[in-house]
């Protein structure tokens, strides 16, 4: 097996490892609300998810379209550039996930890989134009237009169902979450899946294997596919935490409209290959369900740290991508992308080591916010 063949390889592990990754970020996107309603079991939700994101990333391609060849020149990209980029993107990922941080994968897969082509190639690597009109602008609007949308909507359903007895209306809600969930993972699958798509496709085309100009080939598919809804799965609890009840106290009627406005916005910017983010769109309907109510509390704290950590997120993987890169190249071949490969195991190996210790599980996801992500842990003898 040759130098270059090797490093693929490692490439693409990496590749769907960040899939992986996106996939269990993410989960809380789709069925925080639905799980903090108890409209769905949580390991029902993530398994539900799970499915509908393998479906979704088989219906557009638009996506892995804009990450294979609308940020970056592709004539200009090698393998230790992709492989940083990809770098980049999980270190980001899984310090969100950490600290329980709703943050973008799909921004941290962009920034990675736009960080590790300038400071290989120079900054005319990037195409700006496309990474301001195709990411920068809709990240922006995306979770401002899905919060008016959910704010109207959590307005108007609670207007029209004031009649209602409280209880059956909770019930009937309850039902029409499984459904708008179920379009929120979907929606995740077309769009969240391409990325690592893309990616792969960029990797190939860097190494020569396809022509600049090819289509994912269909075995990128099916494993992009396969890893993003196995990570789905496992299910990230300390993002769900956050977003079923670090924000607002959702009632099922919130839940369905931020269901709702989250899957009609990814669609519809799925269709137009925007890489947007699911998280942005998410936080943004949640949000907006607590302004549509009346009297629900809004933490606001809340929100702000993480569109703090939102603001950070390009740069951020940009920089981990710039340093992946320069230790890569520096040892050189494929011994310096086994050698990143190593560090990031044992980067991952240790988060999860201290995520252990304040665990966030299925059992208690739903637990009272109390201000921080782990729940408090109840003392052995003590009633839950």
């Amino acid at each position: 097996m040759s130098a270059v063949s090797g490093a693929l390889i490692l490439v693409v592990i990496t590749a769907l490892a960040f899939d992986f990754t996106n996939g269990f970020h993410d989960t809380g996107n789709a069925m925080a609300t639905s799980i903090a309603t108890h409209a769905l079991p949580p390991r029902v939700a993530v398994a539900l998810s799970a499915v509908l994101n393998l479906v979704g990333a088989f219906l557009s391609f638009s996506v892995a379209a804009t990450i294979a060849s609308g940020l970056v020149n592709t004539h200009l990209v090698t393998l230790p550039v992709v492989f940083g980029g990809l770098v980049g993107g999980i270190v980001w990922n899984l310090f969100t996930w950490y600290f329980g941080i709703p943050s973008s994968s799909s921004h941290a897969l962009v920034g990675g890989v736009i960080g590790a082509a300038a400071i290989a190639a120079g900054v005319n690597a990037v195409q700006w134009h496309n990474l301001v009109s195709k990411v920068v602008i809709p990240a922006a609007l995306s979770p401002i237009i899905a919060g008016v949308v959910a704010a109207v909507g959590t307005y108007l359903v609670y207007r029209l169902s004031r009649g209602v007895q409280a209880e059956l209306r909770d019930r009937g809600f309850r039902i029409g979450q499984i459904g708008s969930a179920s379009m929120v993972s979907l929606a995740h699958g077309t769009n969240d899946a391409q990325k690592t798509m893309g990616i792969i496709t960029l990797a190939l085309i860097a190494n020569g294997t396809i022509g600049a100009n090819a289509k994912a080939p269909i075995w990128v598919i099916f494993s992009c596919a396969l890893a993003i809804a196995l990570g789905t799965y496992l299910g990230g609890w300390r993002v769900i935490r956050t977003l079923g009840k670090g924000l607002v106290e959702i009632e099922s009627p919130q839940g369905m409209a931020a269901e709702a406005s989250s899957a009609a916005t990814i669609l519809l910017s799925a269709g137009f290959g925007y890489s947007l983010s699911t998280t942005h769109v998410a936080t943004g309907s949640i949000l907006g369900t607590g302004v549509g109510k009346r009297g629900a509390e809004v933490r606001w704290g809340v929100a702000g740290r993480m569109a703090t950590a939102w603001l950070f997120t390009l740069p951020a993987a940009a920089v981990v991508g710039m340093l992946s890169y320069l230790l890569t190249h520096a040892i050189g071949g494929t011994f310096g992308v086994v050698v990143v490969f190593a560090l990031l195991v044992v980067f991952s190996a240790l988060l999860f080591g201290l995520s252990r210790r304040t665990p966030v599980r299925p059992d208690n996801v739903n637990a009272e916010w109390t201000g921080g992500v782990a729940p408090p842990r109840v003392p052995v003898g003590a009633s839950a």
